[in-house]
């Protein structure tokens, strides 16, 4: 690789992946798919949400969240709602066991990833924070 920033760039997408198939395993063993805990953990603490926001908060396309809702629903995990303003508006929220799944499975996930960076220091979380923000905001200024 001739440009020094594909390296870079090729480094954070094989981290990114390789933390997102250890998160996978976990969330397999706890019995979800990756979208399904996907959808409990943005829903978890909240009163809920219309299935639009519910889309961009997860970025699930809208075909795939139908389906993970409707497995999530027989679960007894979620449950939907019309709207009262707009009918055509869907609201999605976690039923009591939906919760109580919450309460039980994201302290599992994150502290599994949390294993991830077990010998991390204050100052390794520094410099990599440092890094990508500046990365981030880099590209967020080149995008306007």
């Amino acid at each position: 690789m001739g440009e020094r920033y594909l390296r870079s760039i090729r480094l954070l997408s094989e981290c990114m992946q390789l933390f997102e198939q250890s998160s996978t395993r976990t969330v397999r063993k706890l019995g979800f798919t990756h979208s399904q805990f996907d959808i409990i953990a943005t829903l978890g603490n909240t009163p809920g949400m219309t299935c639009k926001e519910l889309g961009e908060k997860t970025l699930i396309t809208k075909g795939t969240l139908t389906g993970v809702l409707d497995r999530l629903e027989q679960k007894g995990l979620v449950q939907r709602e019309r709207g009262n303003d707009d009918r055509r508006q869907l609201f999605v929220k976690l039923t009591p066991c939906g919760e109580a799944t919450f309460d039980d499975v994201f302290p599992k996930v994150v502290q599994n990833g949390k294993l991830r960076f077990n010998t991390y220091t204050d100052a390794d979380y520094l410099q990599l924070e440092t890094a990508l923000g500046k990365l981030k905001q880099h590209l967020i200024d080149d995008s306007q």
